[in-house]
Parts: C-alpha cells; sequence; structure tokens
C-alpha cells in the first residue's frame, strides 16, 4: 500500500543550506533502496516536505523525522493513501521557496511568504503540484 505524507517544521540553525544539502544527501542515498520519492521545500526558515512510499517505510521515515534536532515545530499537514505516486521522478526533489515568484504563493496564501504551518495540507499538496507542472523542483534522479 502506498501512502503520501505532508508536514512543515521550522529550522533550528540559521545556516539552511547546509541543513538542506545535508538533508538531500541523506535522501538520496536512503531513499531508492526503502522505495520513497519526495520533494522538499524550504525557506530560510521553514521546511515542507512529501514523503511517498510504502506505509511502513515512509512512517519509519517521519518517525526518524519527529527526532530530527535540526528542526523543530514539527506539524502533520496531509496523511493519505494514494493508487499513485506524483513525485515518483525524484528520490527528492527540491524547491527554494525564497525564490520564487511571489504571486505563485498568493494564489495559495494569504500573502506571498510560506507559513505551511497556518495552511491547509491540501492546498500546499496543490502549490507543490503547479511547482512540479512550472518545472520548479530540482533534482530529478
Amino acid at each position: 500500500m502506498l501512502v503520501r505524507l505532508l508536514y512543515a517544521s521550522r529550522a533550528i540553525d540559521t545556516n539552511i543550506c547546509d541543513t538542506v544539502q545535508s538533508i538531500m544527501q541523506t535522501s538520496r542515498s536512503h531513499n531508492p533502496q526503502n522505495g520513497i520519492t519526495g520533494v522538499l521545500c524550504h525557506t530560510d526558515t521553514v521546511f515542507m516536505q512529501v514523503l511517498e512510499g510504502g506505509r511502513d517505510a515512509v512512517n519509519q521515515l517521519y518517525s526518524h523525522i519527529l527526532k530530527d534536532t535540526r528542526h523543530n515545530d514539527v506539524i502533520l499537514l496531509d496523511y493519505e493513501e494514494i493508487t499513485e505516486r506524483r513525485y515518483g521522478g525524484w528520490t527528492m526533489g527540491q524547491v527554494n521557496m525564497s525564490k520564487l515568484n511571489p504571486s505563485m504563493l498568493l494564489k495559495y496564501s494569504p500573502l506571498p511568504i510560506l507559513n505551511p504551518h497556518d495552511m491547509p495540507g491540501k492546498m500546499l499538496l496543490a502549490l507543490i503540484d503547479e511547482l512540479m507542472a512550472t518545472a520548479s523542483i530540482i533534482g530529478r534522479s
């Protein structure tokens, strides 16, 4: 059974570039052997990540993420059984939301900044789908 999980968190370290690079490197080595795909979106202060894969593998990874000291204020925004993957082309895609055109965020948010802790999960998934459609996600592998 496949599931999709979306969560958000707040970065602890102000050096977000190193943290993102570390997450991406770990994801790209860990995820293929565990059948996990997804996308990591971030600003200078916030992470938002979608994970897809088998229920046990995704739940186990999320349990590990909850204990990760690089972030706090982790919130589960959406969790659902799925019939197919949306992000099957990415062991872990990446989007720096700070570099997006603010008008794209305004379609889904009251302000042109990413604040996933105050947004519905389905709306955030729609935003990520648009990012995918506009080729804003990097790191296809």
